[in-house]
């Protein structure tokens, strides 16, 4: 097969820990292997980091397993050129898939160009994503509340809904605080 990278990292994605299998050398020849575990604190994937960086590796792969892969990414990024691979796609791919030798079958597919990347949008992306996820949730909690209340209010024989067009205007909430007043 043809080899598409000479230096290349298959990275395994734990919550507690990475392990890392740089891959390296000549493409007519059977390749090297080194095999690091890191810790997921940030200080420790900085040395994930440093460790790629000073074994000019050309590109890292991670599966996308759980959202385990994100701080790893984030703290990845700009150090080395990272790959995202589709948990489907690498476990249809031929070979043992296992705990143990997972980083190492990374690598060797990424290796041979086997991987093909999942897009990842650029950070500020990601982020605005994840704000406006928030946001998202944020109101849908203050819906399912003001259905809450007003599902008290209809069992209780309160019928405001039925003669304000919104029970949570300026004059359904003036009704509720006298309500609550009284």
């Amino acid at each position: 097969m043809r080899v598409h990278h000479k230096v290349c990292c298959g990275i395994d994605v734990h919550k507690r820990s990475v392990t890392a299998c740089l891959m390296w050398g000549p493409a007519d020849q059977e390749p090297q292997s080194e095999t690091r575990r890191f810790g997921t604190m940030s200080s420790e994937l900085k040395q994930l980091a440093e460790w790629l960086k000073q074994a000019h590796c050309e590109v890292a792969v991670m599966e996308s397993t759980g959202s385990y892969w994100k701080p790893v990414w984030n703290i990845l990024e700009g150090h080395v050129r990272l790959i995202l691979a589709n948990a489907k796609h690498v476990r249809a791919l031929p070979g043992e898939k296992t705990d143990n030798k997972d980083g190492k079958r990374l690598a060797s597919l990424l290796r041979h160009g086997l991987i093909r990347p999942s897009f990842i949008p650029p950070r500020e992306i990601r982020e605005l994503r994840d704000l406006t996820r928030y946001r998202r949730k944020l109101l849908g909690n203050g819906a399912a509340e003001r259905n809450r209340i007003q599902k008290i209010l209809e069992d209780a024989n309160i019928k405001l809904g039925s003669v304000l067009t919104d029970v949570f205007g300026v004059s359904g909430q003036r009704m509720l605080h006298a309500l609550v007043e009284s």
